[in-house]
């Protein structure tokens, strides 16, 4: 019986996963719609006596607006009550730090934005910083900053936000700062965006829909679920247990910790320890432990060796962003139909053609050895 009960979440877990494309390609099921919503990247790095956010969106854009953006709300969010830790030498290089509570995170500045879809600012709103009329804000398309070939010579849409280190607390040295995409109609958040790297892994699906402070228990929970499945194929099926997809969701010893970006102005500023344009998120977290980027940006492209940089000059001033890309006509998604019509809907037919001819025969033949017995 609990063989039973496991195969149905196997087969959810090996079918899903296998449909996973690569916080630049995810969630993996988005719909359509919902495209320019969808988030990209997170940054956050000291400028001279400024703090600059930058919150990207939709991925792989090439088409003039307007764009599907005035159903959605962004919000950035910062937890600046945490205790964070630095002496676990493996947390700060993976992390940046060591969350002491995670289950007590939650925002104490959030920064809301929302769009017109013309990529103009539609509403803003600032809660807990301080002197709010001195933050300058730019919102448009620009050049993907993400080093990835799969990602070169497009844009995203971007909000970048150059915050007065003076509208934080004196005080302040840590923050952790994760972003959300919400339904303006529900209230529903569908996308979430920390630690670079983190929920386009297919282990970390689970956590785009859920806050911070639910991360470790929503991981502890899918790990449980997925030993049982990797424990049944090494009992009953062994050919299966190491299968690639079912890998990518095994847990690892270092995930139990929340995805949200780590910022401290004690070391410098730098991937783990904040985002900056210029990090090579690819190989850092490959670095440490996860590696698909790395591997998937030899594979897009014939390039050698990888592109380390972006693929056009940053700007040295606000906003920072490349100019964009001209536009061109939008690259649909692929379409399932032809390898349907080749692998399915062909085949069924010639197969369908078969079963009818062989009945037309045996009924022939039925008919012609009862003429004979009647004969």
């Amino acid at each position: 019986m609990q063989n039973i009960r496991i195969l149905p979440l196997l087969f959810t877990l090996l079918f899903s996963f296998a449909s996973y494309a690569s916080d630049h390609a995810d969630p993996f099921k988005i719909e359509p719609e919902e495209q320019a919503a969808n988030l990209t990247g997170l940054f956050f790095y000291p400028e001279g006596d400024q703090m600059i956010a930058i919150l990207d969106v939709r991925r792989s854009l090439t088409a003039a607006p307007p764009y599907i953006l005035e159903p959605y709300e962004f919000t950035i969010n910062m937890d600046t009550h945490s205790k964070l830790t630095f002496d676990n030498a493996e947390d700060r290089a993976r992390y940046g730090g060591t969350i002491v509570n995670p289950m007590e995170i939650f925002p104490d500045i959030s920064i809301k934005i929302r769009l017109n879809n013309d990529v103009t600012l539609k509403e803003k709103t600032f809660k807990g910083l301080k002197n709010p009329e001195n933050i300058k804000i730019y919102t448009g398309v620009r050049d993907d900053p993400f080093i990835f070939p799969r990602f070169f010579n497009v844009n995203v849409i971007t909000m970048v936000l150059s915050i007065p280190k003076a509208s934080f607390s004196e005080s302040q040295k840590n923050w952790l700062l994760w972003a959300t995409s919400t339904r303006i109609e529900n209230g529903e958040q569908f996308d979430h965006v920390g630690r670079s790297n983190r929920t386009q892994l297919g282990r970390f699906e689970i956590l785009n829909t859920i806050p911070p402070s639910e991360h470790v228990a929503a991981i502890k929970k899918q790990a449980e679920s997925v030993e049982k499945i990797q424990k049944f194929l090494q009992a009953c099926l062994p050919p299966l247990a190491n299968l690639n997809q079912l890998s990518g969701l095994l847990v690892r010893h270092y995930d139990y910790v929340p995805d949200v970006m780590v910022y401290t102005t004690q070391f410098e500023p730098g991937f783990p320890n904040g985002r900056r344009l210029t990090d090579d998120v690819a190989l850092l977290t490959c670095n440490q432990g996860d590696c698909p980027l790395q591997e998937n940006a030899f594979i897009d492209t014939k390039q050698w060796p990888r592109a380390t940089v972006n693929d056009k000059p940053l700007l040295a001033e606000f906003p920072y962003l490349a100019e964009p890309w001209p536009v061109r006509p939008q690259t649909p998604p692929p379409s399932c139909w032809p390898y349907i019509a080749q692998y399915v809907v062909a085949p069924g037919v010639v197969l369908l053609a078969i079963i009818i001819g062989l009945i037309i025969w045996l009924r022939r033949r039925c008919c012609h050895h009862e003429h004979n017995e009647a004969v």
